[in-house]
């Protein structure tokens, strides 16, 4: 599907370009966003016609998020969660929970707008990407700890993460990713891929 961009889409393209996407990616993601309008005739001059105001809006909307990431950027936050003595957390820290701590310290963040691969599973500092805007990225610190004291003295350096062995660090950090069983009914008809060969995953979106 041809689509015209109204703001800048991350490894897509600017505001005002027509770029072909994934129908999929468009009806579930582009257009409910009011980030793009199907490319039709009549689109396109709507668009010429509400360029100028696009343009101001989004300018305006820029500012503000530089404003607020003036405030955001380099911040640590706190979060207290119980976990083992070696660090893994029971449970994890996701995108809902460094939101809550934003807005509770006075930050309107979304969920949507916390960058997180995966959920956080081990205490320590976690650097966080935080989209304030299309064109405004900030990084945070988030400070995940059993108690404050020990919040105080991540902070300060120390790795209370030293005393779990390097294989469990690395079952922890993986914990999130599905097994096979969980992936595919019968898992033993299923033929990986060659080396160096994709194995599914979600779509990029095309350009045309």
């Amino acid at each position: 599907m041809d689509v015209i961009l109204l703001e800048r889409v991350p490894k897509l393209g600017q505001m005002g370009d027509v770029v072909r996407v994934k129908n999929g990616f468009a009806r579930n993601f582009l257009l409910p966003k009011g980030k793009a309008l199907r490319a039709t005739d009549a689109n396109r001059n709507r668009f010429e016609r509400e360029k100028t105001q696009l343009e101001a809006r989004n300018l305006e909307a820029r500012k503000e998020a530089e404003a607020v990431g003036g405030k955001l950027a380099g911040q640590s936050f706190v979060v207290i969660r119980q976990a083992a003595e070696g660090g893994q957390l029971y449970g994890s820290v996701a995108t809902r929970d460094i939101a809550e701590t934003l807005q509770e310290n006075g930050f309107t963040i979304a969920r949507s707008q916390v960058l997180l691969n995966r959920p956080i599973k081990l205490i320590g500092m976690h650097e966080i990407a935080i989209s304030l805007h299309p064109e405004v990225e900030v990084s945070i610190a988030v400070n995940v700890a059993r108690t404050p004291d020990e919040a105080e003295r991540q902070a300060r350096g120390e790795d209370l993460t030293q005393r779990m062995p390097y294989g469990e660090v690395l079952a922890a950090e993986d914990e999130e990713a599905p097994e096979l069983e969980q992936v595919f009914e019968h898992p033993e008809e299923v033929e990986l891929g060659a080396p160096g060969e994709e194995a599914g995953g979600e779509a990029e979106p095309e350009r045309g």
